[in-house]
């Protein structure tokens, strides 16, 4: 039998809740009527809890494997002939997430409506950035959507492929640091009180670092909730200055100069430069227009604007070679010298591709060898930290040892 949540009113007049398993909803009030309550309100459990499911994906976010799942699948199903209002009616019965469901439902109306897919996506820039629209216009006007979905497959592909590597290196050090961090606070809550007592019954002098651990020791213990509250408002007030142009600016330049991370960042942003711009071109969009998207797209202040100043240029009459030459400390040679061979061959976009080839693969081999390189870091400063707490420590006991 199926089981009911419901809502019912005592012979007080309060309401209660509760589930039963009965036949139905008229068993369930009969039931109900005969323990002296009377039912306001029924609904099968199955039901809802299939509601509270529909609910939680509607909040849940659009991941970037839902958006190549959907591009992947759209290109096949147009490439064999299917109508995009019903390939796109067959999109939405796949997405698991309500709130992209309800962005696919929305693209099939305008399409029925009379509108191109590229001008029904820039309705959704929080979902399908100017990249992904102006690509698939590209591909609307030229008569190759295909290939422009193609394109922007292996965009986000290679993209999600390098974004997985980074996360995966950056595992080790962060577990390292939330250990060390934990001991630590647990050892400031816990340990140090203790021994701050024994020291104060045993009245010794102690010395400058070992009164500065007793005293945040005993911070910690007495308010160890500020700390946490301190924290979460420093973190808070970190992301909120970095969206400022400023803040960004001066985040961006720390990321170019600390070393090991800035040879990483450099890379990652050349090898998304490359694969763009030749994806970009190669859907037929112009280079100015190209170039103003990659800028647009791109996260580092510096490349953003060093981009922008070569789409300038390149209005000028200059050469997009000519015009990355004068930014060297993130353009390197190489990428000049390939791009233009490329000019002047009329293969752009092939070395454009042979380039982001390039970077993604160093990217991925630093990000394999990151663990090896921060290790030795980490352990200096732990090392560091544990000889600190042991000295401070030790230091009053041999102290009082040598008086006696």
């Amino acid at each position: 039998m199926p089981r009911f949540f419901y809502k019912a009113k005592n012979d007080k007049g309060k309401t209660e809740a509760g589930t039963l398993e009965v036949a139905d909803e008229r068993a369930l009030a009969k039931t109900l009527k005969e323990q002296g309550r009377f039912l306001i309100w029924a609904e099968p459990e199955e039901k809802a809890l299939k509601k509270k499911v529909k609910i939680a994906s509607y909040f849940k976010r659009i991941s970037l494997v839902d958006k190549i799942m959907f591009t992947r699948n759209l290109q096949v199903m147009v490439s064999a002939g299917v109508p995009i209002p019903k390939a796109l009616d067959i999109l939405t019965s796949q997405a698991e997430s309500q709130k992209f469901k309800k962005i696919i439902q929305d693209l099939k109306n305008s399409i029925v409506k009379g509108e191109k897919l590229s001008f029904a996506l820039k309705k959704h820039p929080s979902v399908f950035p100017s990249l992904f629209s102006n690509m698939i216009l590209a591909g609307e006007e030229s008569g190759s959507m295909v290939d422009s979905l193609a394109v922007l497959t292996e965009q986000m592909e290679k993209e999600y492929d390098l974004k997985n590597k980074i996360k995966g290196a950056l595992i080790y050090p962060i577990i390292i640091v939330s250990a060390m961090l934990g001991i630590g606070s647990l050892m400031m809550i816990m340990v140090i009180p203790m021994i701050a007592d024994t020291f104060e019954q045993l009245e010794v002098d102690l010395p400058l670092t070992t009164r500065i651990i007793i005293a945040v020791g005993v911070f910690f213990a007495n308010y160890w909730y500020l700390f946490f509250l301190f924290l979460v408002v420093f973190v808070l007030t970190l992301r909120a200055v970095f969206k400022t142009k400023k803040g960004k600016s001066v985040k961006d330049k720390l990321l170019l100069k600390t070393p090991i991370i800035s040879g990483l960042i450099k890379k990652i942003n050349l090898a998304y430069f490359c694969r763009t711009l030749s994806s970009l071109i190669a859907s037929g969009v112009s280079m100015v227009k190209a170039l103003d998207l990659v800028s647009l797209s791109i996260n580092n202040v510096f490349y953003k604007e060093a981009i922008q100043k070569s789409k300038k240029e390149i209005q000028k009459g200059t050469k997009l070679a000519e015009s990355l030459d004068r930014n060297d400390d993130i353009f390197p040679i190489l990428v000049v010298q390939m791009i233009q061979v490329g000019e002047e061959t009329g293969e752009t976009v092939s070395l454009l591709r042979k380039l982001a080839e390039f970077y993604e693969e160093e990217s991925a081999n630093i990000t394999k060898n990151m663990s090896t390189l921060i290790e030795p870091v980490l352990m200096l400063i732990i090392g560091a930290a544990v000889a600190f707490f042991a000295v401070s420590i030790i230091q009053p006991i041999y102290s009082m040892l040598g008086a006696i």
